[in-house]
């Protein structure tokens, strides 16, 4: 496998539509000429922006966490453009990018210095060959103080690797659980 570089990214999105929107270039400063979380194409990535669409974990009917009967209650919906993350929880958002992704490339995702340093941890599961949508982000606040994520700004870098060959049996063949999500999605067996 092979990891893309900028020029190989820009050209699957001129191809196929790989990121929607596209940004060309990092995003250091926002409109108004403030500092933001950067966002756009790296060297050999693509930085994605959070949404303003949060599910926040809360306890408050002491549920179980169960990846097989996931109760909707465990999660407090907030549309905001900063999201309070409680101390030792996690929020589930969705990137604002839309991907798609090829039959011989695999994604992998990791966090963004900025947040990973103050002790917020994003995870997000391979984006396989032949997968779409909008990528569903775990963050985890593991301090002991409330943490901010701030919506439309960076919030993880994917890499690309382009395998040897188109994968015999893709993402969308089989038919994927996940295949073509738009919204924050919780699990699914």
């Amino acid at each position: 496998m092979t990891i893309l570089s900028d020029k190989s990214i820009k050209k699957l999105v001129e191809k196929n539509g790989m990121i929607e929107p596209f940004i060309d270039r990092q995003i250091r400063n926002n409109e108004f000429g403030s500092k933001i979380i950067s966002y756009g194409i790296s060297s050999y990535g693509y930085d994605a922006r959070v949404s303003n669409e949060f599910k926040i974990f809360t306890n408050i009917d002491s549920a179980i966490v169960d990846p097989k009967n996931f109760s909707e209650t465990s999660f407090v919906d907030r549309t905001t453009d900063i999201c309070v993350i409680p101390p030792n929880s996690f929020a589930l958002a969705r990137t604002v990018e839309y991907f798609r992704v090829p039959d011989d490339v695999l994604v992998i995702c990791v966090g963004k210095s900025t947040y990973a340093r103050c002790g917020i941890i994003v995870n997000v599961t391979p984006l396989e060959p032949g997968w779409e949508g909008h990528v569903t982000l775990e963050f985890s606040n593991t301090t002991p103080l409330p943490a901010k994520i701030y919506a439309f700004e960076g919030a993880c870098q994917f890499l690309f690797f382009k395998g040897d060959h188109p994968c015999e049996v893709s993402y969308k063949t089989r038919l994927g659980k996940y295949m073509g999500q738009t919204g924050v999605t919780l699990p699914k067996v």
